[in-house]
């Protein structure tokens, strides 16, 4: 297949070209900048130059595939607490990427998010409500189902690891606790949070491209639900600092933009997407993959 592959130089994306490469799928790139038209030809996709604001080009993309990876999100807007602004330019690419899609494939992008059962792991049954973070932009791209679309969400977790993760929530919770010299959790950190491999994100973006049925909620889930205390620690051993409990009125001062999503029990399963798309988590899960790289990527010092 030919795929358009939105941020294709991101986190994920730099694992999803290779992924769909050597499955022998020709990939298109969307990327900002020389040196991500660079990486791409070196890898042997063909680079598109230009950002989620030209959505001529964009349209005309997604025409000329027979489906779509859509990875690209303006992260830039959410640090700096434009959040609102960074989910209506998503809602305007999905629907000019789906305008054309049409009999082809949309595979786009979510968060596990919370399950409207206090406690439960919210599983690929449950609907997000088009208020709950990136809510609006997964219904909207899987209505499109209704059009001909054989459209496709993949859930991610919060933390989305590897090697290859340089600007997720890990390294800001990373950095954050560097800055304040200890590392911090709200309360008594037993909120969970779940987190998978970038490598295994990718083979489910690839498998959803290829198989998954239209409307499909599909999650990427390696680890359930980790207590933040015991990633709190984690974040500790790896820096060498002490851990302590953050107030809740200190919350949002100690974690900065990230202090709306911190406190939240999210745990998450992904037992459908398993059975669905007969696979399975391959890579370290988190606490062993954070474990491995104690002197490596990380916890290197900073600068």
């Amino acid at each position: 297949m030919r795929v358009f592959v939105t941020g294709a130089t991101g986190h994920i994306g730099s694992a999803v070209v290779p992924e769909l490469l050597s499955a022998g799928h020709q990939v298109v790139g969307l990327t900002r900048t020389e040196a991500g038209a660079d990486a791409l030809t070196a890898l042997g996709a063909e680079p598109l130059l230009a950002t989620l604001d030209d959505l001529d080009t964009l349209r005309a993309a997604a025409r000329e595939a027979d489906g779509v990876i859509h990875l690209a999100f303006r992260h830039d807007l959410l640090v700096s607490g434009d959040y609102a602004r960074a989910t209506a330019i998503d809602l305007e690419v999905i629907r000019a990427l789906g305008s054309e899609l049409a009999g082809k494939v949309f595979v786009g992008t979510s968060g596990t998010g919370a399950s409207a059962t206090p406690g439960t792991p919210v599983t690929e049954d449950d609907p997000k409500p088009d208020a709950a973070p990136r809510g609006a932009a997964e219904n909207t791209l899987l209505r499109l189902a209704d059009t001909g679309v054989r459209a496709t969400v993949v859930r991610l977790p919060p933390i989305v690891h590897s090697t290859l993760d340089g600007h997720g929530f890990l390294p800001t919770l990373i950095a954050i606790a560097r800055a304040a010299g200890f590392s911090g959790y709200p309360g008594d950190g037993g909120n969970r949070w779940p987190a998978c491999h970038t490598l295994d994100a990718a083979r489910v973006y690839r498998l959803a491209l290829e198989q998954a049925p239209a409307g499909s909620r599909l999650a990427v889930v390696g680890d359930e639900g980790i207590p933040f205390r015991v990633l709190a620690e984690a974040i500790g051993k790896g820096l060498g600092l002490p851990v302590e409990s953050v107030p809740a009125e200190r919350v949002e001062q100690h974690f900065g933009f990230l202090s709306f999503l911190v406190p939240a029990d999210l745990p998450a399963s992904g037992a459908r997407t398993e059975e669905l798309l007969d696979w399975r988590p391959a890579h370290p899960d988190l606490l062993a993959d954070m474990a491995d790289s104690a002197n490596g990527h990380y916890f290197r010092p900073a600068g």
